[in-house]
Parts: structure tokens; C-alpha cells; sequence
């Protein structure tokens, strides 16, 4: 037999817990992963981690604990918001931020997102605390977390090999969801750990351990019954002890003395329950409504009574197994326990009871997400009586609804669904609560049921606040929907309201421009912006001034004004600068400036923003504006020929936290590199990647990638598949500013392959864009295109001149090789030479070892 193991000891885990203390050794030297544990209730998931984390902090990590609750999941990321305890007071910035964000302190524009905003605070505070020290961050029960938890969790894991990270992740088999299920795919590179029932010499060790004597046969095959699950060996071991039917032998052999033995694990776990005492039990229903952990000040604030006064019945739940200490205070010591305890409550008394302590924790000051997931108790699930919402619940949905609203859409509009439907139209709370419900599902995704909200309560609503606020969701509900006619006479009918402000004017305003620019309406789009602008600095109102500067700006890059919209920029930033809550917008200005200087040829100022850019993004945990940032950064620097540092920026970040359009330019940008550098397998790579991303995006082309395309395409010698590849980008686009990039190399192939009328058109989208400019690529490409059809060597020339005064070296290249073939049909071998020289000496210092290799084998034939 096998030694006999103290009690409370992990037995038969130890492979599993090799395999743990591995990768805690592993982090602890800097090297990250994930780990995904499955297993039935009971297995020992917890036990085993519990074990493994132990000794983690004397190496030197941290320790961070959160889990997945049935009572809470509908409230997003509370798994990582408790488990990281941002609610702690904390004088980190970050911190500081997330919990701002959750009292709804921080708010800039009505249609922020703002669990995804969440979500990126979150990843950049979890970098943060392993730029500190090594990181692990254990998420229990999976299958109870909220869809933005499971997203962030398989964020986390594919970039954990990064930094120095452990991600845990615990999941039982039950209940089946698809999102978590995916997890199995999404993990990546995540181990995956199946714990099964322990071994049979396993379930002896542990049975004697818990008896204090080594188990008879008997007690052995009663134990069979639990099929190796070890909470069940525990629970039915416990259930004979206190029931005298467990003795142990002066010998040391613990023997089955009779008695019934609990049939299943639920009934193993009320066989406990049942040596608890009445007013003891009390207590305990009342923490299963508060969920499997919970803070011991809500206990008393649900119970009515001090916390002084609990102190008995927490002391004879914890000396029974029911309960135990856990990160937030107290807990059940496993999750099946709580359950028994609450499902044993009819469904009717325990809704009245959730009821009860909502009240009860609303009246306390407690944070809006717990008193939401009493609410949601009450009014909503399985047997709960259709009631009507209590009045102080109307009132209280109402002063919290913007807060809710902003962090858990969905629980918002369930909650202010229930609400509307207990309030009559004409009541003083029902025009607040229709605007926070069609907001709500706004936000969820269900435009047509928050048009059709928005529009009922138009016709009862006459506050000029919320008339403003429906007819701004109404606007942006029919704008997404593509109705933009629709949407622009609802912010018309809004602006002609009687007694309208200056603020909602200006706020009304910039919708009504941005409108007008996403249906191609530039001149509106300018004169409505500047009026929104005229009203928002009327009102003082920052967020409506910043966002009419961009869109005036963006207007005048349009009518071709790129440099006298670089003032605009300026101004909006100026103006934002002092708001953190403007913090997005504030990004989107800094990129927009960096890609006008970028198109103005002022590569440096244009990185120097970019720069800017990526460093606020990074602070600000602002991923999809940081996958932006290095996008924009990653294409600088490939127009301007350094391509080590462009190939650093578009791999920055994992692709998969890139939205479709940057992730193919990313991609695209390096399957370029990679063809010109000869490294072809690595190119056709990137193009494999990019493949689905493209997908989502349609025929919308993207420069880079369609270059790949075609550079692909022009490896194999396809010439006309490889024009088309570009040629195509152009068909129907009346957007040629966007893919001027691609010009050049789309006439080199349509006069290369024949097709001259293609040529002759896209030289003339050059020539056009070069009319009246000042912009060396512009006039460079014009002359490119032009000096190829006319077969003028001396144009190419001036082409490449202009492509250096541009820092454009590949499209400076190109024209030096193009001339050179010229010089040579014209047998002028003294230019020829120069030209050829010159090309080979930019392809080298761009370590483009394929068109080097290319110029100097069409050298040699020519010169023998």
C-alpha cells in the first residue's frame, strides 16, 4: 500500500501537478503560457491549482484569482474585474481609470463600447503587472463567465508566451457553451489538461487520509462508489463519520461499521448541510443569493444585522466544511455546496428574497453590478412570478441606468425592459427609462427593437434632455442600418425641437456631419461640421468641438487641402488635450495627422505623430487604436525604405487583435518585403494569413496586400493574372487617393502585358492627382507612368529624382531600372550603367535581394 498521506494533503495528482509547478517555474524565469483545465464538478480543478499556486510567490510571482459566477454572468468581465481586485484602493493609475470607468465617472460619447473599453484597461493593466513581476492569473469556472471574459481570457492566452504570464483557465464539461467550448481552439498553443477520476491505489490514500487509518475492503468498495471523484470520497467519508459508521482498529485499519451511505454527491452534500443548524442555515441561504464568494459586509447588509452579529453562525459554517476564507472575504467551500443551499429554495421565496437584498444593497451605496444581479433574480428565470417592478426599483433603475447602460448593456436592457413594462407613458419616470432601454439595445446589437422603443416614446416624451436623446439613437440607429437619409431627418426634426441647448445642438450636429461624410457628402458634411463647431464652442462642449474639427478636417483632405487640414488636427487636439475621457478621439486625431503627413511626403513629422500615437494607445490600453498606430507606423516606414523596423511594427501585435482592414495591410506589407527579399515561402505565408481577413472585407481593396497579390502572381510569371491582381483595385473606386500607392507597378504590368487602354486610364488617375500639386510622389508617379508609356528614359529619371525627394526608395528604384532598359534599347550603355548601378545600390540598401539579382542578371545579357 501506498504511504499514507496527511490529511487535507493532493493525492493522486502527480503528474498533473508536475506538469503545473513547470510552468510556474517557467514563468518565474520570464517565459509565459496558458493552461486550460477540464473536469466534472468534484475532480479537484481548484484543489490542484490551489496546490500548485502555493509556493508561487517565494518565486517571486504574483497571484491573481477570479471565477466565473451562474449568479453574475451576465455582467461582464467580473471574473478579471475581481480576480485583478481593481476595486481595491489603489493609487495606480490604471486602476484608478477602471474604476472610474465602472461608477460610469468616465463617459465621453454615448456610443463608447464601454466593456470593450474594459477589456483593453484590462489587458494593458495585466502588461503592467508583469512588466512588475511574473503573472498568474487563475480563472475558475469558465463556464460560468460572460462572453467579454471568455473573449479576454483567449486574448490573454495568445499572447501569454509574450510576457510573463501564466494564464489558468478552469472549465467543467457542463453546462455546454459554444463560446466556451471554442476556447478549445481559441487557447492556441494553451496546454490542455482532462482530469479524470483518481486511480483506485489513489482513492485508498486518500480515504485513509481522511479516515486517519488504512481502509478494509469494505471501506474500499463503498468508496468505489464515488468513481475516483474526490470531493465525493470526501463528502461520503465525512457523511459515515458523522453518523458512526466509520471505526478505526487499534491495528491503524479504518473499517465500515454500517449505516446508509448518501446515494449521489448532491446527496452527500445534503447529508452535511443537514448538521447545520437552523438559524446557521439562515445565514447560508442568504450568502447563496450573494453568489459562490462574497464580501461578509453584503451578508450583513442582506441580513440586516451587524457584522459582529454573524460571527457564530460564520464560525459553525466554517467548522462543519461549508464555508472558508477566499479572496473577497468568504466563500463556499465548493461550488456544488452553494448550489444545494439554493436550489433547495423554492423559486417564488428565493426571487422575493433576491428582491429583498437588491433593496436592501441599493439602500446600502452598494456598486450598481451587485445590486443589478440581485434585480435580474428577481424579475427574470425559471418559476420567477410575473410581477410588477417595485416602485423604489423603477427609482433606482433610473438614477443608475446611464451607469448600467454604459457597463452591462445587456443586463440594462433586460432589466429597463421589465421596468417599462410596469411603468403607464405618462409617468414622471418613463420618458428616462425608454431612453436608457433603447440606448441599451442600441448598444446589444437589437436596432430594430431601440427604433421601435425610441419612436413610441417620441410620441409621449416632451423633456427637451431625452427628446434629444431618442431622436440620437433613432439617428444612429438608421445611419448603421444604411438609412442615412432616414437618420439625417430624425437629427432634423431633433434640431428643430423648441428650447433645444447649445450643447445638444452641437452634439446633434456632428451626427448630422458625420453622416453627410459617410454618404460621400463632403461639402454638406463641411458646412454642417462647422456649424456643430460654431454651437459646440458656444456650449463649452470639448467632445462635440473636437469631433467637428475632424470631420472639417477630413473634409478638406478630400477637396485635396491635405496641408491646410494639418491645422485642423492641431486645434483638435488642442482642444482634447486636457480630457482623459477623450482619449480615443484624441487617438483618432493623432492618426489621421500622421497619415496626412504621410501623404504630404513629410515622412518624419509623420512618424514622429505616429509615434505619438502608439505610445498614448499603449497607455491608455486602447488595443484596436494601438493596432491602428503600428499599422500607420509600420506603412511610414515601408514607403520610406526601412523595411526591419516596418516588419517590427506590423508583427507588434498578434493579428487576431488587428480589425480585418490593418491586419491585411499588416500582412500585405510583409509578403512585399518578403518577395523582394527572395524569401517566397514567407511570403506566400503572409498571403495565406490575410486570407480570411480579406474575406470579411469584401471587394474592399487593400494597397499592400493587392501588391502582394500581384507580386505572387508576377513570381510565377502570370503577367496578366498579376496586372489584374492591381488593375482591378481601381474598377469602380472612386476612392484612387486611398491606392494611389499601387499606380506605378499597375501600369509598369498593363503596358508590360499589352493592355494599353488600362494603361493609358491609369496614367491619366496619375496625371490628375498630380495636376496642380506640390507633393513629390504624386508628381513622381505621374511622371513614372508617362515615362513608361512614352518609352522616355529621361522622364524615368526625373521620376526617380522626384521618388528621393519623396524618401521613396523601392518606387525610386523601379524608375532607375525602368530607365536603364530604356537607355539600353537606345544603346546609350554609359547611362544604361549609371541608372542600373544606382537601382542596384537602393535594392541592396532595402536588402532586396530578389530585384537586385533580377537588375544584375538583365545587366549581364546586355552587356555581352
Amino acid at each position: 500500500m501506498h504511504p499514507v498521506a496527511p490529511a487535507g494533503a493532493l493525492i493522486g495528482r502527480d503528474s498533473e501537478m508536475a506538469l503545473l509547478t513547470g510552468l510556474i517555474r517557467d514563468v518565474a524565469r520570464g517565459r509565459g503560457s496558458s493552461v486550460l483545465i477540464e473536469g466534472e464538478p468534484g475532480i479537484g480543478k481548484s484543489a490542484l491549482v490551489r496546490a500548485a499556486v502555493a509556493e508561487a510567490p517565494e518565486a517571486g510571482c504574483q497571484v491573481f484569482w477570479g471565477a466565473g459566477d451562474e449568479l453574475g454572468q451576465e455582467l461582464p468581465l467580473l471574473p478579471f474585474l475581481d480576480g485583478l481586485r481593481v476595486r481595491e484602493p489603489s493609487t495606480n493609475p490604471r486602476r484608478k481609470m477602471i474604476v472610474q470607468l465602472l461608477r460610469g465617472e468616465v463617459s465621453a460619447d454615448r456610443g463608447t463600447d464601454v466593456p470593450a473599453v474594459l477589456a483593453e484597461q484590462l489587458l494593458a493593466l495585466v502588461a503592467e503587472q508583469c512588466a512588475v513581476r511574473p503573472v498568474i492569473l487563475v480563472i475558475d469556472d469558465l463556464q460560468w463567465a460572460d462572453q467579454a471574459s471568455i473573449t479576454l481570457w483567449g486574448r490573454l492566452a495568445r499572447s501569454a508566451q509574450q510576457v510573463p504570464l501564466l494564464l489558468i483557465g478552469m472549465m467543467r464539461p457542463v453546462p455546454q457553451r459554444d463560446d466556451v467550448l471554442a476556447l478549445r481552439r481559441v487557447a492556441g498553443d494553451a496546454t490542455r489538461l482532462q482530469l479524470t477520476g483518481l486511480t483506485g491505489a489513489a482513492v485508498a490514500d486518500l480515504v485513509a487520509a481522511l479516515a486517519g487509518g488504512r481502509p478494509d475492503d469494505g471501506l474500499l468498495r463503498f468508496a468505489d462508489g464515488a468513481a475516483g471523484n474526490p470531493l465525493y470520497v470526501t463528502e461520503l467519508v465525512a457523511a459515515l463519520a458523522r453518523g458512526s459508521g466509520l471505526t478505526v482498529t487499534e491495528a491503524g485499519a479504518a473499517e465500515l461499521a454500517g449505516g446508509s451511505a448518501p446515494g449521489s454527491l448532491s446527496a452527500a452534500i445534503a447529508d452535511r448541510l443537514g448538521f447545520v443548524t437552523g438559524p446557521v442555515r439562515e445565514v447560508l441561504r442568504a450568502a447563496a443569493l450573494l453568489g459562490v464568494d462574497f464580501a461578509v459586509p453584503d451578508l450583513a447588509v442582506v441580513l440586516g444585522r451587524g457584522v459582529t452579529d454573524l460571527i457564530p453562525a460564520v464560525d459553525e459554517a466554517r467548522a462543519v466544511g461549508v464555508l472558508t476564507e477566499s479572496g473577497r472575504g468568504l466563500g463556499f467551500r465548493h461550488p456544488l455546496i452553494r448550489a444545494a443551499l439554493y436550489d433547495e429554495m423554492p423559486a417564488p421565496v428565493r426571487a422575493a428574497w433576491h428582491r429583498d437584498a437588491g433593496h436592501a444593497l441599493a439602500e446600502a451605496g452598494a456598486p450598481t453590478d451587485r445590486v443589478a444581479r440581485q434585480l435580474l433574480r428577481a424579475v427574470a428565470g425559471p418559476g420567477v412570478p410575473a410581477e410588477p417592478v417595485d416602485e423604489w426599483m423603477l427609482d433606482w433603475l433610473a438614477r443608475a441606468a446611464d451607469q448600467l447602460v454604459g457597463q452591462a448593456p445587456g443586463v440594462a436592457a433586460e432589466l429597463l425592459t421589465r421596468a417599462i413594462a410596469s411603468t403607464s407613458a405618462d409617468s414622471a419616470q418613463y420618458g428616462r427609462l425608454a431612453s436608457r432601454l433603447a440606448d441599451a439595445l442600441y448598444r446589444i446589437g437589437d436596432r430594430a427593437a431601440a427604433e421601435q422603443v425610441a419612436e413610441r416614446a417620441l410620441e409621449h416624451v416632451a423633456e427637451p434632455d431625452l427628446l434629444v436623446d431618442l431622436h440620437w439613437t433613432l439617428a444612429q440607429c438608421r445611419m448603421l442600418a444604411g438609412q442615412s437619409a432616414e437618420s439625417l431627418a430624425s437629427l432634423e426634426r431633433a434640431l428643430a425641437l423648441p428650447g433645444i441647448s447649445a450643447r445638444h445642438r452641437a452634439r446633434l450636429l456632428v451626427l448630422a456631419a458625420r453622416t453627410h461624410l459617410n454618404s460621400s457628402e463632403v461639402e454638406k458634411a463641411g458646412r454642417v461640421a462647422a456649424d456643430a463647431l460654431a454651437a459646440a464652442t458656444e456650449a463649452g462642449d470639448t467632445w462635440a468641438m473636437g469631433w467637428a474639427l475632424l470631420v472639417m478636417a477630413l473634409v478638406t483632405s478630400a477637396r485635396g487641402g491635405m496641408a491646410e487640414a494639418l491645422p485642423l488636427f492641431d486645434r483638435a487636439l488642442a482642444v482634447t488635450a486636457s480630457d482623459p475621457a477623450l482619449t480615443d478621439l484624441r487617438l483618432l486625431l493623432q492618426l489621421n495627422k500622421a497619415v496626412t503627413l504621410g501623404n504630404l511626403d513629410r515622412h518624419e513629422e509623420a512618424l514622429a505623430a505616429a509615434g505619438q500615437a502608439r505610445q498614448l494607445a499603449d497607455q491608455a490600453g486602447a488595443t484596436f487604436r494601438l493596432a491602428q498606430a503600428h499599422n500607420a507606423l509600420g506603412q511610414l516606414l515601408f514607403q520610406t525604405g526601412r523595411w526591419d523596423d516596418a516588419l517590427a511594427e506590423v508583427g507588434a501585435l498578434p493579428e487576431e487583435l488587428t480589425e480585418p482592414g490593418a491586419a491585411c495591410c499588416d500582412l500585405g506589407i510583409a509578403a512585399v518585403i518578403s518577395f523582394h527579399r527572395g524569401e517566397v515561402a514567407a511570403a506566400r505565408g503572409y498571403l495565406a494569413a490575410a486570407d480570411p481577413h480579406a474575406r470579411r472585407l469584401g471587394r474592399r481593396p487593400i494597397g499592400p496586400l493587392a501588391l502582394a497579390r500581384s507580386l505572387d502572381r508576377e513570381q510565377d510569371g502570370a503577367l496578366p493574372e498579376a496586372r489584374a491582381a492591381l488593375a482591378d483595385a481601381f474598377d469602380g473606386n472612386e476612392e484612387v487617393e486611398e491606392i494611389e500607392d499601387l499606380l506605378a507597378d499597375a501600369v509598369r504590368l498593363a503596358a508590360g502585358t499589352g493592355d494599353l487602354s488600362t494603361a493609358q486610364a491609369l496614367a491619366g488617375h496619375a496625371g490628375t492627382l498630380a495636376a496642380g500639386s506640390t507633393i513629390p510622389h504624386r508628381l513622381a508617379n505621374a511622371l513614372y507612368c508617362r515615362g513608361l508609356l512614352d518609352h522616355d528614359a529621361a522622364r524615368l529619371l526625373a521620376a526617380a529624382e522626384r521618388y528621393g525627394d519623396a524618401s521613396r526608395p523601392l518606387l525610386r528604384a523601379k524608375a532607375l531600372e525602368a530607365a536603364a532598359g530604356y537607355f539600353i534599347d537606345a544603346d546609350d550603355r554609359s547611362q544604361a550603367r549609371a541608372a542600373f548601378t544606382t537601382a542596384v545600390e537602393v535594392y541592396t540598401s532595402l536588402g532586396a535581394a530578389a530585384d537586385v539579382a533580377r537588375v544584375q542578371a538583365t545587366f549581364r545579357a546586355h552587356a555581352r
